[in-house]
């Protein structure tokens, strides 16, 4: 009889999942740290809406204009902070080239911000010919009818 060189011929069928549980891991770390960095702009605490129309997927994109206005006395473009008389002029600067039909701003406000604040910046939009504003808000929770 002649010798078996090498060891045994038999072969292992398990799966080694170590290596897999690993790798899961790792992605879901990298996602953990990379999905708060997506944020676009200021975090906002914006009111509930009572009938949830459809969204508006413009909101989104880079090319859109947001105001945010966290509290009283800020207002936001994306990360940016500026002053109220320089709002204008960042946002006819980022309107320009654009053609007529996607000249619009949107405005994401705080519960807590005054109904004047708004109207100055919904007049500062208006004073850059710009005629379409959107207000943005949350979408409702749950499927409850609006209260009468």
């Amino acid at each position: 009889m002649a010798a078996k060189i090498g060891g045994e011929q038999e072969f292992n069928s398990d799966i080694n999942v170590t290596p897999m549980v690993d790798v899961m891991l790792v992605l879901l770390i990298i996602f953990m740290i990379v999905t708060p960095l997506l944020q676009q702009g200021v975090s906002v605490n914006l009111p509930r809406d009572m009938v949830s129309p459809d969204e508006d997927g413009d909101i989104a994109k880079d090319t859109s204009v947001v105001v945010a206005i966290p509290d009283n006395s800020n207002f936001y473009i994306g990360k940016d902070m500026y002053p109220i008389d320089q709002l204008g002029d960042v946002i006819k600067r980022r309107m320009e080239g654009k053609e007529p039909a996607k000249r619009i701003v949107y405005i994401k406000s705080g519960i807590e911000v005054e109904y004047g604040q708004v109207v100055k910046a919904i007049d500062t939009i208006r004073r850059q010919d710009i005629d379409k504003i959107g207000l943005v808000a949350d979408k409702k929770k749950g499927g409850g009818e609006a209260p009468k």
